[in-house]
């Protein structure tokens, strides 16, 4: 649980719909940060008839005001009355003379926030379900840059949207984080028609290095994108919407080697658009990196497929050389070899299915036990295989030593405890945060309490679960029959497991 979700159920009394809308408001708090040029704090009402901050932004291209975050803090004297008002008119409210913070002059401006009851409707909540704070700092007067008088009437212009219910908007897709553009990167101010009425220089540039090399202002931003871009491209279906200000999507565009993500913010006022915000960044490097990695798992699942290939070539040749040899210990040898080449090319199968090194090894068990069932039928033996308990997801560097020793103790079981009649191999796991504990169960002829084989499989075993894994292995005899094998695996915090 986020902590704005643990702060609202904690002090405040909103609805599950409210909590939804807060988060989606403070997803885009920082752009209300850096656009106004002042602190946000997002103040949600208590059961003691005050408020608690459960977010704050501070903005990237100003001094902050508040060095200490108030979230979870209630709200000071100084701002109570200011926020009251504007949470029970449900208007904005301006602070009437300069608010002293820290010998500092700041000016506050309380925003109420209603949610919109659906997509499709017009209405809002009857109340406000929480008040934004703005915080500018007066200290530092200057006569203003254009960049930071359209910054603010952005800034405006959203705010009044959040007090009317059209801020976030619902009909908006919810896309990845990673690469949003923000003010910062570049911002393009669009009227009702289209016509860039002012472009960041930072959004200026991104167009220049796609090949447009005139001003944007005064453009209609729809025209420039279809000048610069290839006529063989494929276009997204949303960019007419976004390069329009007409819908609040997101989407990107490529040109000679630069790829520029857009994001368009319809500005409404009483419900009538009057333009939009078009911010738009140079994800070019952004885009190559996740294309290398793209590249990098692909190559990896394809090694983890030829692995698998190879190993089932040599479990192949194995089988054919068993089958060749009069030996009976030789067969049984070649034999032994196939499976466990077997069992090993399992895991890297199911590694060359998914982009991650970790497998469902539940999944990878199942299979394992697929081939025991070759075992029981050379040796006359009827094997009812029982799995209780999960394994869960293992990292490969547990999950291969884990599936050989796995099918060593269990194809023993089946040798040995079993041979020539029909009983039970019972394994279940059971998994904590920090280990993994396995039990292989027969109801077999059983070992001589306190003597364990000394055969190339019990070697192995000791080698994967000591060795490789640095976990512990038990063998003991059931009352009355059987032998029950107890394997303990400790994860390593580095593992990732």
């Amino acid at each position: 649980m986020s902590i704005l979700s643990e702060l609202v159920l904690l002090h405040g009394r909103s609805s599950e719909e409210d909590i939804d809308w807060l988060h989606m408001l403070v997803g885009d708090s920082q752009l209300l940060a850096d656009l106004s040029l002042a602190d946000i704090v997002l103040w949600v009402p208590t059961e003691s008839e005050s408020f608690v901050a459960v977010a704050h932004s501070r903005p990237s291209g100003a001094a902050t005001l508040f060095y200490r975050d108030f979230v979870g803090q209630n709200i000071k004297a100084q701002w109570k009355r200011q926020v009251s008002e504007a949470y029970s008119t449900g208007r904005i409210i301006d602070s009437s003379a300069p608010d002293w913070f820290e010998e500092t002059p700041t000016r506050v401006r309380a925003i109420p926030v209603l949610r919109r009851l659906s997509p499709a409707s017009t209405e809002n909540t009857p109340h406000p379900i929480a008040v934004i704070t703005r915080h500018t700092n007066l200290g530092e007067a200057r006569t203003p840059s254009r960049q930071e008088l359209t910054f603010n009437d952005c800034a405006n212009d959203l705010f009044e949207m959040i007090a009317d219910g059209d801020f976030p908007d619902l009909s908006g897709p919810t896309g990845p984080r990673r690469g949003a553009p923000r003010a910062s990167d570049g911002l393009i101010r669009l009227d009702v028609k289209g016509v860039t009425t002012f472009a960041s220089p930072n959004a200026l540039s991104a167009f220049n290095r796609m090949g447009f090399d005139d001003e944007l202002e005064g453009e209609l931003l729809a025209e420039v994108t279809t000048q610069i871009l290839p006529q063989q491209q494929d276009i997204d279906e949303s960019l007419p919407l976004v390069v329009t200000g007409r819908a609040p999507w997101r989407t990107e565009i490529e040109s000679k080697g630069v790829t520029v993500s857009l994001r368009a913010i319809p500005l409404r006022r009483r419900g009538e658009r009057i333009g939009a915000i078009v911010l738009c960044r140079d994800v070019s490097e952004l885009r190559h990196q996740e294309r290398e990695l793209i590249t990098k798992d692909a190559t990896i699942r394809e090694i983890h497929h030829r692995v698998k290939n190879n190993l089932q070539t040599v479990a192949s040749l194995l089988r054919i050389q068993a089958r060749r040899t009069h030996s009976d210990e030789a067969k049984e040898a070649l034999t032994q070899a196939m499976r466990r080449v077997a069992s090993i090319a399992v895991v890297h199968d199911t590694l060359s299915e998914g982009l991650s090194q970790i497998v469902d090894f539940d999944t990878v068990f199942d299979r394992v036990l697929m081939l025991i069932a070759e075992v029981a039928s050379t040796h006359n033996t009827t094997v009812h295989p029982k799995k209780s308990g999960s394994f869960g997801v293992l990292p490969s560097e547990y999950a291969t030593p884990l599936a050989l020793a796995l099918t060593e103790l269990v194809t023993n079981a089946v040798e040995h405890g079993l041979a020539g009649r029909e009983g039970e191999v019972e394994i279940s796991a059971e998994r904590t945060d920090d280990s993994l504990t396995v039990v292989v169960r027969d109801d077999g002829v059983g070992l001589p309490e306190g003597q364990v084989g000394t055969g190339l499989g019990t070697q192995i075993v000791r080698t994967l679960i000591q060795g490789e894994l640095s976990g512990t292995i038990d063998w003991h005899t059931v009352m009355g029959s059987g032998t029950e094998v107890t394997i303990e695996v400790p994860f390593r915090t580095a593992a990732g497991v």
